[in-house]
């Protein structure tokens, strides 16, 4: 499991919004206000919440490996390249993910459906890593950048505010992009083939888009523990 976290900034724009969140009904007229735009960009792009994670890597020789992960929010496929030397490694990889939806428990907008979110994204991470001589503790810790384009196309249930002489012919409810950057450290410690896994991922970002016909933009910092049962064979 992992856990996507929003302090300062970036959760304040959240809480302001929700403080001007319309009631639940079948239709909806949003704020058109850029404090509620930031405040979506947030919910459905950084995705804060608890979400499930499934990871299995599979080694190709010559230090290559692929690796196909689900994080709750998206399945993002990887490869790698590392060079090791002694009980230290160094990995370089590059990886592309698909967005399909956000994780409306913790990113709750009342109206705004986050699962409906889909999009793509591509990072590249710079590792090193070391492991004892019997494997029994293994630590790591790097540096990931990277971007994802996100939107939610399902505008079902809601109305844009205007006129009824001009009603919103746009394409969609949301389209965003996100830059970040940051870094992680890891640990893991078992015996043989099964180990615990807990990682610690700490990335500043910048989202930009528009909800309907408003243009925001946020910045600031999330913070993402994760923890995992190891297994290899």
């Amino acid at each position: 499991m992992s856990a996507n976290l929003v302090p300062s900034t970036l959760g304040t724009e959240l809480s302001a919004a929700r403080a001007q969140s319309p009631p639940p009904g079948q239709t909806v007229t949003f704020p058109q206000t850029p404090i509620y735009a930031q405040g979506v960009l947030v919910a459905a792009v950084v995705s804060p919440g608890v979400a499930p994670y499934a990871s299995a890597r599979v080694g190709l020789g010559e230090q290559f490996e692929l690796g196909l992960t689900y994080t709750g929010r998206a399945a993002r496929v990887d490869a790698r390249r590392s060079w090791s030397w002694d009980h230290v490694s160094l990995s370089l990889g590059v990886g592309a993910s698909y967005i399909f939806y956000g994780d409306s428990s913790g990113a709750a907008l009342p109206n705004v459906d986050v699962d409906s979110i889909q999009g793509f994204g591509a990072d590249i991470p710079i590792l090193i890593g070391w492991e004892s001589r019997a494997r029994i503790f293994m630590a790591w810790a790097g540096i990931r950048g990277g971007f994802d384009h996100a939107g939610i196309s399902d505008t079902s249930g809601t109305e844009y505010p205007g006129p009824a002489s001009a009603p919103y012919a746009g394409p969609t409810e949301l389209n965003a992009n996100r830059f970040y950057g940051g870094g992680l450290v890891g640990a893991a410690a078992g015996f043989r083939h099964v180990h615990v896994a807990l990682e610690f991922d700490a990335a500043y970002q910048t989202v930009s888009g528009r909800f309907f016909t408003t243009n925001a933009s946020v910045s600031g910092v999330s913070l993402s523990p994760g923890a995992a049962l190891w297994i290899d064979f």
